[in-house]
């Protein structure tokens, strides 16, 4: 992107009002008289990467273009949560009209740091769960946004039409990440109706991934990863163990299967994006954050991966191909 935005990435820098951790920062020469638009995000992967262009595409569709007419930066934490916080300090006292967090990490910092600034949360897994709203109508306050409660139960199904005999599940996730705490303790919830048993294997970093994954070889049958972003961000990790032990790899969330996951019931996290997009656009013009309810995405799409699923021992029916909005070649 050209002036007047410019991109400047680099090592997080502890002085007041500095952090340079992939951002793309305001140019001076902006008139100050734009609204402005400051984009908090955990981690880089591509499900939150999709996010923020449709955010971005829905901004400019309204008239918000952050080449011309939008004050907009963006910055990530890289995967560190302290580095989340700095992020949302700097934003607070930049003082700009909207903060958009995309994760919840990102959303948590942001909340926790605002008293005046309205904040939009997106792809966000339990918004009441982290503490960011108290009720999904009309929360009140200044933070609203779009969640992404990933169907775990149709996920259940799904695995159990592409391997009959699966019954263990090894679920890899961050258990510091109230998202993933959510998602797998719905996973356990549904897993007795359709005589399946969870095995959990827990990360607090991207590094442990990999023995993760590991661990569960031997233990369980297929591996399930969430809408996870510690996982997600390291997930050729976990595909590899796939890979060579014949152990099928499904997940929560679409853009893992093109990575090489075999299969997903996940949103369009772009569509997300915008949904989000269009709540900062009410914002700007003037609506109050907290009348404006909490969303969710409106329909799930089936994503298929076949050459993964050859990898891993798995055939995708024909049926089920026929029936996937995407396949993957």
């Amino acid at each position: 992107m050209k002036s007047p935005t410019l991109f400047r990435y680099g090592a997080v820098a502890l002085l007041v009002g500095t952090i340079a951790v992939g951002c793309n920062a305001t140019d001076s020469s902006q008139p100050s008289n734009l609204k402005s638009v400051s984009v908090t995000q955990i981690v880089e992967h591509p499900s939150l990467n999709a996010v923020r262009d449709g955010l971005k595409e829905e901004l400019v569709l309204a008239g918000f273009d952050p080449d011309k007419t939008l004050n907009w930066q963006w910055e990530s934490a890289q995967g560190n949560p302290p580095t989340a916080t700095q992020i949302a300090q700097k934003f607070v006292g930049e003082s700009p009209n909207v903060i958009v967090a995309i994760s919840t990490p990102s959303a948590q910092s942001a909340a926790q740091a605002s008293k005046q600034t309205p904040v939009i949360f997106s792809a966000v897994t339990d918004p009441i769960n982290a503490k960011l709203v108290t009720q999904l109508e009309k929360p009140g306050g200044l933070i609203t946004g779009v969640r992404d409660f990933a169907p775990a139960d149709k996920h259940l199904d799904l695995i159990a039409k592409l391997v009959p005999k699966a019954k263990r599940v090894g679920v890899i996730y961050n258990a510091g990440e109230s998202n993933s705490v959510s998602i797998v303790n719905f996973v356990k919830q549904s897993a007795p109706a359709r005589k399946m048993t969870v095995v959990e294997a827990t990360v607090s970093n991207s590094a442990e991934v990999a023995t993760a994954a590991k661990s569960l070889v031997g233990r369980a049958d297929v591996i399930y990863v969430p809408t996870d972003n510690t996982i997600v961000s390291a997930l050729n990790s976990v595909l590899q163990v796939g890979i060579k032990n014949k152990l099928p790899v499904f997940s929560g969330d679409n853009e893992s299967v093109e990575k090489g996951a075999i299969a997903s019931l996940g949103f369009n996290y772009k569509d997300i994006g915008k949904q989000t997009g269009k709540m900062v656009v009410r914002v700007l013009k003037g609506e109050k954050p907290g009348e404006i309810s909490v969303e969710s995405p409106s329909q799930v799409e089936l994503v298929v991966n076949p050459k993964a699923a050859q990898q891993m021992g798995v055939k995708i029916p024909d049926a089920m191909l026929k029936e996937a909005v995407k396949v993957v070649k």
